[in-house]
């Protein structure tokens, strides 16, 4: 039997940065994650920075004129400023610390003995989701060693945490049933069904979001104005919107709410399909969130957002469906059961209550129905106005962007008042809308349905207005134009382009075209990005200007921050929208019109963002995301068989988990491993050897590093920067940096990897480039002087497959401070395939200029670095392109470049230092009218075209310097 030499060893060496909990097994493989996957940022505690500079609370106040540099600053609003108080609610004194969350000891892991304990939960019960008859059998593989397992089996383990009390928010259930008439000879079954609603408190489930400690820092305790350096306003959370002062200054009408913390409440609900090929079967969960933390948070999902409820489906046969009474009863039971949930916030609507904060301190809290986050079939049920009418307006479903003077706004009192004037028949036709029922907000203290709906990018925008829409409309045109085979022999065209584009961190490729049958939000995303150069050339520019003015106004919406400036780019967006889509009016494609409700919605945004905030951070995308951990992860864990109770359960089970694991790391016992206090000697004995002599720590075997692969056919590097994006951290000067492991295989003579890359003037250009690093107050260019008095480079030279680029994009996937990371590739055979992949980049040209003309477009042969007089030089060889023109493409809006060729015929290249690189580009052929060989490869992209469009859609910070 051959021996077994591997030993387990505890990963005993934390990273530790952020919220990073990685471990390792020795020091090497830690301080490599580090510098790969965080790029060095220090081990302390990291917290989001403040949005802006925050003045003491109180009425708008001016900057003095003999400030020297203009600065954002913020101002709260000066009654209800969420005043600190003692938990009986008198007002403490300013800078008084909090009193302690907790009593508990510092080892206290009640009801878990231990640290052991709960991770194993946490690991078995809500990472891993382990089923309970394998968790038995893994807890009996445990006992037959020598140690006694930490729970008996899986009821002991789910018992545990059942007995947790943070974050404990019990279910409970009523029923409704019809209560009218049942008389007849035949009684329709849904007449006589009862249905269950079920629901959590949502006063408990909202004070434990409030009494996170992990929102300490990115929430707000009153409403704000947010002003930029131009003393402009400034919108990005919910509290910066208006909404939120407003309805702070009607709740301090009442002196008894003076200095408590107005809590606005953030619902959301959606029906989503857990199975269709058994059956259907479907859920309708409900969420809420409090709408003080901050958007980053909400959209990362850190427990900002709950599930409060399940509401009932009702359902008949297909006799019944179209029964009015049927449906009056199925708006009536939505609206009653919303009521009913809600019930247990009303007295905190108008009375202040005490209420533990993130930070600490006890506030008086007063809640307030928020925005509701729904897409439009969902707005129209809640609302209670008939089908292709806005919930927002009074424009007629025949005319919604026709307004003339304008339509009125909606609200319950102009409801009020039609109903006491007019029929039913009158008010469905003339009004749009349901007259026999009132919104559930009606019976809410300052709540106002019409008031409340959100901006939906997802279902209005990047699903309906654009892949639904647009796409549609122009394969629709296509086929009116040329037939169906003309268009088929198009349409495999643009399929073909788009399948051509270049690779780019985290873009989704589409390989085989768009014919795939189930389209998500991430996939028109990803379509969005590359359309438009490939479409243009087959449908006339009108076309392609309609579809370039709505990208535009679709990526200034989805920004993380909008000011003045802002909007009024995005009602140039949509004029210009509007002037072009007529093209499709005209060509037969839309011979009615474009009296559309979800892209009528787009002339309300301007006004719902001032109202709002962000519209990203009320997007129906964040419930959606969190179907997948609400609804569908327990439901595929349950038997499957009255599948609710079981789900429920499960969700109570995880929102107690992750209260303990934020209840824990708070009070520091989650620091470190789970091994014993006397490990952490032996730790410290050996990063002390460490640092005397590095080479003393044994490898052992551990392929935890997220460094380069350094394999030259497999320089793929960390493929883990490419899926995460985001970077912990607070906001800081972006940069690029060398991978971490170098490319083996390469020659380290300058003169023989010139030569292994083609580049025979390799030598002569990184010399010119030592010259002007060491000359950079020199008149003269490198390229002016003799190369005989270019400094010799002796040393050996590195090669690595990639950089790291880190910026401030807090609009794209980023951390809490904003911060964005993307991997540039420059090697030869890219994950194991025989291909190469140079990524573009952006390159600083003139910072006092704007947009691109500040820029340089350059795609980047290799990384390299070499030493000269102790200093290490990071650089990157790269092919120049130039603009054509002085300005983007009128119709694309993008800039076009082209490969600057030199007098042999070659492309120009030069050496330049990393930290000169900005970020990565992304360039896509400019196509024109010839198609794309069914043989093509996106890999030959960048060598095979003339033109290049510079793509400011491939991400959200490209498209605010691209431009």
């Amino acid at each position: 039997m051959i021996p077994r030499n591997c030993r387990f060893l505890h990963r005993k060496y934390v990273c530790g940065i952020g919220t990073c909990q990685r471990g390792f097994k020795n020091p090497s493989g830690c301080t490599q994650h580090r510098n790969a996957a965080h790029n060095g940022i220090a081990t302390n505690k990291i917290r989001a920075p403040p949005h802006v500079e925050e003045l003491p609370h109180g009425p708008d106040i001016q900057l003095p004129a003999n400030k020297q540099e203009p600065r954002c600053y913020t101002t709260h609003h000066p009654i209800l400023d969420g005043t600190p108080c003692d938990a009986d609610g008198h007002d403490l004194p300013p800078h008084t610390k909090p009193p302690p969350l907790t009593k508990q000891e510092q080892d206290d892991f009640a009801p878990y003995k231990d640290r052991v304990e709960f991770e194993l939960a946490d690991l078995l019960f809500r990472r891993n989701q382990m089923p309970a008859g394998e968790l038995d059998d893994l807890l009996a593989l445990w006992a037959a060693t020598i140690q006694e397992p930490p729970y008996a089996n899986h009821q002991d383990m789910n018992e545990t945490i059942d007995a947790t009390t943070l974050g404990d928010a019990p279910w409970s259930s009523f029923s409704v049933e019809y209560t009218g008439d049942i008389t007849g000879d035949t009684v329709p079954p849904w007449k006589t069904k009862k249905y269950d609603i079920w629901m959590r408190n949502p006063r408990t489930v909202f004070r434990n979001q409030l009494s996170n400690p992990d929102f300490d820092g990115e929430i707000d305790y009153a409403a704000k104005r947010d002003f930029n350096a131009k003393g402009k306003r400034v919108w990005r959370d919910l509290m910066s919107g208006n909404w939120a002062w407003q309805q702070s200054d009607i709740i301090a009408k009442d002196e008894e709410t003076h200095g408590s913390m107005f809590v606005p409440v953030i619902i959301g609900s959606d029906k989503t399909t857990v199975s269709v090929a058994t059956g259907q079967t479907e859920f309708y969960p409900l969420y809420g969130s409090i709408g003080n933390v901050h958007n980053t948070v909400r959209r990362a999902h850190r427990n900002a957002i709950s599930i409060i409820g399940f509401l009932a489906i009702p359902k008949t046969d297909r006799q019944y469906e179209g029964d009015p009474a049927f449906r009056r009863f199925r708006r009536q039971l939505f609206h009653a059961s919303l009521e009913a949930i809600f019930e247990p916030l009303r007295s905190g609507m108008t009375k202040s209550e005490v209420t533990r904060c993130p930070d600490g301190h006890f506030r008086r809290v007063i809640y307030g129905l928020g925005p509701y986050i729904a897409d439009y079939p969902e707005q129209v049920l809640l609302a209670c106005i008939v089908q292709n009418w806005c919930p927002g307006c009074t424009a007629k479903p025949n005319d919604l962007d026709e307004f003339g003077e304008g339509p009125g706004r909606r609200s319950h009192e102009h409801t009020y008042l039609l109903q006491t004037h007019f029929d039913l028949k009158m008010l469905w036709d003339d009004y749009g809308i349901v007259g026999n029922i009132m919104p559930f907000t009606a019976s809410f203290p300052r709540a106002d349905i019409h008031q409340l709906l959100t901006p939906d990018l997802l279902h209005q925008i990047i699903k309906g207005t654009f892949k639904d829409h647009l796409v549609g409309w122009v394969e629709e045109y296509l086929v009116l134009v040329h037939g169906k085979t003309g268009a088929a022999v198009i349409l495999a065209d643009i399929d073909r382009r788009i399948a051509a584009v270049p690779s780019f961190p985290n873009l989704r490729r589409f390989p085989q075209g768009r014919g795939f049958k189930q389209w998500t939000g991430d996939d028109s995303k990803a379509l969005m990005k590359v359309y438009l150069p490939a479409i243009t050339g087959h449908v006339p520019t009108q076309m392609v200007r309609a579809i370039r003015a709505f990208l535009d106004f679709c990526y200034l919406a989805r920004r993380d921050v909008l000011d003045e400036t802002t909007l009024d780019a995005m009602d140039d967006a949509l004029e210009r929208f509007h002037a072009d889509r007529v093209i499709f009016q005209s060509s037969g494609v839309r011979p009615s019109g474009f009296s559309l409700p979800r892209q009528h919605s787009m002339m309300h945004y301007r006004y719902l963002i001032q109202k709002f905030g962000a519209p990203n951070g009320l997007c129906s995308s964040i419930t959606e995301s969190k179907h997948i951990k609400a609804v569908k992860e327990p439901w595929r864990r349950s038997s499957r068989c009255e599948a609710l109770g079981q789900m429920l359960l499960t969700n109570q089970r995880q929102d107690k988990l992750a209260a303990s694991r934020v209840d824990f790391t708070h009070r520091g016992m989650l620091d470190g491993t789970c091994l014993p206090w006397w490990i952490d000697r032996v730790v410290a004995q050996d990063e002390a050897v460490a640092l005397d002599n590095p080479s003393a720590i044994p490898e052992a075997i551990d392929n935890d590093t997220d460094s380069d692969d350094g394999n030259a056919n497999n320089a793929n590097d960390n493929d883990d920067a490419d899926d995460n994006p985001t970077v912990d951290g607070p906001r800081y000067l972006g940069e690029v940096t060398l991978a971490v492991k170098k490319i083996q295989g390469y020659p380290r003579r300058l003169r023989d990897l010139g030569t292994a890359i083609g580049q025979p003037n390799f030598t002569e250009l990184v010399r010119r480039f030592l010259f002007d690093q060491l000359n950079p107050n020199s008149s003269q260019l490198s390229s002016d002087i003799p190369l005989d008095n270019c400094p010799q480079v002796y040393g050996s030279v590195s090669v690595f497959p990639s950089a790291l680029a880190v910026y401030y994009a807090p609009s794209d996937p980023s951390g809490v401070g904003g911060m964005h990371r993307e991997r540039i590739h420059a090697t030869r055979c890219w994950r194991k395939t025989a291909y190469p992949r140079n990524d573009c980049i952006f390159a600083e040209k003139d910072p006092e200029l704007d947009g691109f003309r500040g820029l340089h477009a350059a795609r980047v042969v290799i990384f390299f670095s070499f030493k000269h007089q102790q200093i290490t030089y990071p650089c990157a060889l790269v092919e120049w392109f130039v603009p054509v023109g002085d300005r983007p493409c009128s119709n694309t809006g993008m800039w076009i470049v082209e490969p600057q060729i030199g007098l042999g015929g070659g492309r120009i290249t030069s050496v330049i230092h990393v930290d000169s690189i900005l970020r990565g580009a992304h360039l896509i052929g400019v196509y024109g009218d010839d198609h794309i060989p069914r043989d093509f490869k996106f890999t030959d992209t960048l060598d095979a075209f003339a033109a290049y469009y510079v793509n400011k859609f491939i991400d959200h910070h490209a498209n605010e310097i691209a431009f």
